[in-house]
């Protein structure tokens, strides 16, 4: 056992605050996550944090690198320095993945904010609906917006952005999204997320790094002026070194330590029979009729793309959506209001809607019914009557046969584990391959994954769940992610197919399959990218097969499938969709939405083609060779630069790590002695019987408890744990008696030779703390002093090393003389606060070097435009001397004397310009000034005379 002053070390070590340049800062966050320790990972969480004055940064790994992982551990460290109010804007159909992935793999606790707990919030008088304690507010980037006044009143510690790109062309006014969330977000510390920061122009990367940090460069005239032409090597690197404190990327080729396998794509054509056909003709043309009564004007375009969606589903998808557009119009003819919006009753069916709505943003018309319209009703409910009875009178689907077909081919492919999961974007859909699949060999190895999981075999999986695991972290407590975890465990350990709606793409590991069958095909390259990612990724271990249909009747549906499959490369290689293209179309919404109206205009296969060329032409020019070129230049390092830090990160962060591990385990054992129940090496797992403090029974429940990154049957323990909190607080509280502590030099393991001339020797040792406060942060530094009796000091590593021996004796209660242990003391913290004052002094001529910058790039505008002036005059000057007649001379010299009126006004304006830009940059740096002040406290945490045996 650990002596009483080792674990007030320990305990010191383990909570204390690093500086941001340090790279054991994210040990801590190490420790606590539930994730493998990538290098490439920790850098970049490191560059995020690098400088103190730093007002954010842009993470921009290639796709597949881990960017989630980043940010989760910068928001661990956030969190663990208890700066909690953290707000992360991510596409909407990302918020649940992102919700997912902080509290399965870093234990962060998150919320998602959207319309209905927004609502629910101010109706309960809470007026401040962002403002929740202790919880990380996950929100779209369109409620973000919406909600632009509420997300500007909170003093934010950090905001993560994800998919960032879409805000790259915040230059534009016309972008109104990305300027709304730059104005509010102004004065928050940013992190964002992409791995397409440049995509078409240099303007875009000037867009988002003004975004992140305002001062990095003038604005967007001296931004134009200087950088638009990289052809000079001056510019070219200045430009590059402008980007190096603010933008970070680590490329696929560089982190040879992930594996990645490849995607292999397999495609299943079918003919659908006559009477689906016509099916889907009767429907598609009543689609595009100028006046329906059974869609809302103002969401025309949303409901027609649902509908087409349902319909190239299945027949029983439509049918049941005609059903209810039947239902609400009878209503309608009634003059009643249906309880429901037909987007909640389509949201039952097609589960992406509410998603799906909250980016696709239109302007209809207000709805009233006119005496036409009335007339036109009841035409209008027969006509569908028509389709949905034929809709009901197929009870067979062609795709459902090539389902079957393309199952059996895949698993008779011999490397391939006999497990699919089957994607579909409706409910009753997925109802209907469950009955299909029933009749096959499989029917004893499905199941069903979706919003709701309240079918009967799902009940029963998650009841049997919820008894085998029983005592242990894995049950969360919420029924949702219980369900989800309990459905994927079984599809992992007994299930050979999983058919699951769009709540399977968000937030499951199936890495285990590796059969991604795309039953229905969407058309939002981003949430395809999705799906084939629960399967394919890092930690999978066989190449991924994922299977498409094609429709051989349907022109349309060919075309689309084409540009997914050979433009965007979604379903072959070791990436799928590279990031040129999937940055290219900013938003996957934006691309489905071009797709349906060529759907909803186009009904010829030649007008088919013609549009689909178009926009294939458009994708095309929107990714330029010249700027990936560019790109590559500015935004990627020489692989051996990054290679070598990436080499250096891996063995300090393994070692901090298992260091940090070593530490808390042992001081563990030290605080709950009689407790708990240990093994022998105590390295990874105890179990608690009882508590040495008060605490509540579901905040720190008995039983099994283990590190992260173990079996994950019970409890993980982790600093973060309310359990090590209590106890750290425990230990550092409880005072420390003065004391004789004999050491015994032959029980170290391994042996200190260093220590062994003291053998026999006496002398004094303690252990202080120092706090500095400086630039915004807290540092603390553990002080070893240490002197024998005959006036020999040992240094600060000798004197951890010797409190670090086992002991023979201890006798408290002692009094000492510890004049010459605070001399010690206050020698090394005035060599800290000199390394400290240095180290500050960098910082501050880095954020000077970038205010000059910005100084000068706005003055350069302003003395083009004196300069221009110039020549102009010169110009008009020669023009009057060449002049024939008296009448032009004069005519001439007014001109000139006009021009030089105005450019001396402009030389006065330039010169109160650059007065106020300098007057701007001196604010700025006497505010940098202001933080370099430090804050310094010195305080004895204990102290012991010692004799070395």
């Amino acid at each position: 056992m650990i002596t009483p002053y080792q674990a007030k070390y320990y305990a010191h070590e383990l909570t204390k605050r690093f500086p941001s340049d340090s790279n054991e800062k994210l040990a801590g966050a190490l420790v606590d996550a539930q994730v493998d320790l990538n290098p490439h990972q920790i850098e970049a969480a490191l560059f995020a944090f690098r400088s103190p004055l730093s007002k954010g940064a842009l993470l921009a790994d290639e796709v597949g690198l881990g960017k989630t992982i980043e940010a989760g551990l910068v928001l661990s460290q956030r969190w663990a320095e208890r700066k909690r109010r953290i707000l992360i804007i991510t596409p909407s159909n990302l918020r649940k993945q992102w919700h997912q992935e902080l509290q399965e793999k870093f234990f962060l606790p998150c919320r998602i904010l959207e319309a209905k707990a927004y609502n629910n919030a101010i109706k309960i008088g809470n007026f401040q609906p962002f403002e929740i304690k202790d919880s990380i507010v996950i929100c779209s980037y369109q409620f973000a917006r919406s909600k632009a006044v509420d997300v500007h009143r909170i003093p934010w510690d950090l905001v993560v952005i994800d998919e960032a790109h879409r805000l790259r062309n915040v230059y534009k006014t016309s972008n109104v999204i990305a300027n709304t969330l730059k104005n509010a977000l102004q004065n928050a510390p940013k992190l964002l997320l992409t791995a397409t920061p440049l995509q078409n122009s240099l303007l875009e990367l000037f867009g988002l790094v003004s975004f992140v940090d305002e001062q990095t460069f003038g604005d967007l005239k001296s931004f134009r002026e200087q950088f638009m032409h990289l052809n000079e090597d001056q510019v070219f690197n200045t430009l590059k070194a402008r980007l190096k404190p603010v933008c970070h990327r680590t490329l696929r080729r560089q982190v040879q330590s992930v594996p990645y396998t490849n995607r292999l794509p397999m495609v299943e054509r079918f003919t659908p029979e006559e009477g689906e056909d016509k099916l889907y003709h009767l429907v598609s043309e009543y689609l595009r009729r100028e006046n329906l009564q059974a869609l809302p004007n103002s969401q025309r375009s949303l409901m027609t793309l649902v509908l087409r969606k349902l319909l190239a589903s299945s027949t029983f998808a439509i049918a049941g959506a005609l059903e209810t557009l039947i239902a609400r119009l009878k209503i309608k003819l009634a003059k009643q209001t249906p309880s429901l919006s037909l987007e909640e009753e389509l949201d039952e069916d097609y589960e992406s809607l509410d998603e799906t709505a909250e980016e696709w943003e239109e302007n209809g018309e207000v709805e009233f019914l006119s005496e036409t319209d009335q007339k036109a009703l009841a035409r209008e409910i027969a006509d569908l009557e028509t389709f949905r009875d034929l809709a009901v009178s197929i009870t067979y689907n062609a795709k459902g046969k090539a389902l079957i077909t393309a199952l059996e081919k895949a698993f008779s492919t011999p490397s391939l584990p006999r497990k699919a999961i089957v994607f579909t974007e409706s409910r009753k859909t997925q109802d209907y391959l469950m009955r299909l699949l029933t009749e096959t060999p499989y029917k004893d190895g499905i199941v069903l994954f979706n919003g709701s999981n309240n079918d009967p075999k799902s009940k029963e999986i998650y009841k049997e769940w919820l008894n085998r695991h029983e005592g242990t972290d894995k049950v969360t407590g919420s029924k949702t992610a219980d369900m989800r975890s309990a459905l994927v465990d079984y599809f992992r350990d007994k299930g050979q197919i999983m058919i699951a709606t769009e709540a399977g793409s968000e937030g499951i590991n199936l890495q285990f399959c590796a059969l991604v069958v795309n039953y229905d095909l969407p058309w939002n390259p981003q949430r395809i990218e999705q799906r084939i990612g629960r399967c394919h990724r890092y930690g999978q271990k066989h190449d991924v097969v994922v299977v498409n249909f094609i429709n051989l009747k349907n022109e349309a549906d060919q075309r689309v499938f084409q540009l997914l499959s050979e433009k965007f490369h979604l379903f072959e290689g070791v990436f799928g969709a590279s990031d040129e293209v999937l940055g290219a179309i900013e938003s996957g919404v934006d691309f489905e939405r071009r797709i349906a109206e060529i759907y909803q205009r186009c009904r010829e296969p030649e007008e088919i083609k013609a549009r689909f060329d178009q926009l294939q032409q458009e994708l095309n020019a929107q990714i330029s060779d010249s700027m990936t070129h560019t790109r590559r230049q500015l935004l990627e390092n020489f692989d051996a630069e990054v290679l070598e830090k990436l080499k250096v990160n891996k063995e300090t962060s393994e070692a901090a790590l298992s260091r940090y591990e070593r530490m808390l385990m042992d001081v563990t054992h030290f605080g709950l002695q009689e407790h708990a129940a240990f093994t022998d090496d105590r390295r990874d797992s105890f179990r608690l019987n009882s508590l040495p403090f008060e605490a509540a029974n579901d905040e720190i429940p008995l039983g099994l408890y283990e590190l992260p990154r173990r079996s994950g049957e019970a409890h993980l323990y982790r600093l973060g744990h309310p359990l090590a909190q209590k106890l750290l607080e425990k230990i550092k509280s409880e005072s420390s008696e003065a004391a004789d502590v004999i050491f015994d030099a032959s029980g170290a393991r391994p042996k200190v030779s260093a220590l062994e001339p003291y053998i026999g020797k006496s002398g004094q040792l303690s252990l202080s703390i120092l706090t500095i406060e400086a630039l915004d942060q807290v540092e603390d530094y553990l002080l070893f002093s240490a002197h024998t009796d005959d006036g020999q000091s040992l240094d600060h590593d000798l004197a951890k090393r010797l409190s670090m021996l086992p002991i023979q004796s201890l006798q408290s209660g002692i009094t000492l003389d510890d004049s010459t242990l605070k001399n010690l003391a206050n020698e090394q913290k005035a060599e800290i606060q000199l390394k400290i004052s240095e180290r500050n002094a960098q910082f501050f001529e880095q954020e000077a070097d970038k205010l000059d910058g910005w100084a000068e790039d706005l003055k350069v505008t302003l003395e083009r435009e004196i300069k221009e002036m110039d020549r102009t005059i010169k110009e008009a000057k020669r023009a009057a001397t060449l002049a024939l007649t008296l009448e032009e001379k004069l005519a001439g010299q007014k001109q000139v004397k006009t021009l030089e009126s105005q450019r001396n006004e402009k030389r006065r304006r330039l010169f109160d310009a650059q007065d106020e830009i300098d007057r701007r940059r001196g604010e700025l740096i006497a505010e940098i000034e202001g933080k370099l002040k430090q804050e310094v406290f010195l305080s004895e945490i204990f102290k012991i005379s010692w004799t070395l045996e």
